[in-house]
């Protein structure tokens, strides 16, 4: 039969720089939930917001001995210490490396064309139609028929860099009129 014990923070503390196994049990079970909250303010993912929780607790076993009860109460300190394994995990360089060779999801495939968005009711035909007409037609290729620079280079004759340039150009024109 488990006894279950209610500690005060003093008798707490006392315990835990004392190493003791129990008391540390009691410590997760009355306060991972709080400073996970506090972790996944920073990171949104749970799992590696879990990873951040395991990584405070092992903190917190090695790093009792620095808890100051005249500087601040316990929850306050176990909060510092939970916020500042997070901020360390976002600034590390095997947390960027993990950003940047995540893989995509679905969502980050949808072309912005296949959004929904009416291009009529914005207006943008509207605004096309007010371009030169060597401009309108490498927007109208590139942006309503979804053509890359270089098949529009070989539907029109032109060089590809000279598709290139046109589109700058009618970019610009067009952020003048949609403004």
């Amino acid at each position: 039969m488990n006894k279950q014990y209610t500690y005060r923070e003093d008798e707490l503390v006392m315990l835990l720089k004392q190493r003791d196994a129990e008391a540390f049990g009691y410590l997760y079970d009355h306060y991972a939930a709080s400073l996970n909250g506090i972790i996944r303010s920073f990171v949104a993912d749970e799992q590696q917001a879990l990873d951040v929780l395991q990584e405070c607790f092992v903190k917190i076993w090695s790093q009792v001995q620095t808890y100051d009860a005249s500087r601040a109460r316990l929850f306050t300190w176990l909060a510092a210490v939970a916020r500042n394994t997070a901020i360390d995990m976002l600034r590390s360089r095997n947390w960027k490396n993990t950003l940047q060779n995540r893989a995509l999801s679905d969502e980050e495939y949808v072309m912005p064309a296949v959004t929904g968005w009416n291009i009529d009711t914005i207006g943008l035909r509207g605004a096309v139609k007010n371009l030169r007409e060597e401009q309108r037609q490498v927007i109208e290729l590139a942006y309503f028929e979804g053509m890359s620079h270089s098949a529009i280079a070989a539907e029109t004759g032109l060089p590809v860099g000279t598709v290139k340039t046109r589109l700058r150009a009618a970019l610009i024109e067009l952020r003048k009129f949609i403004k």
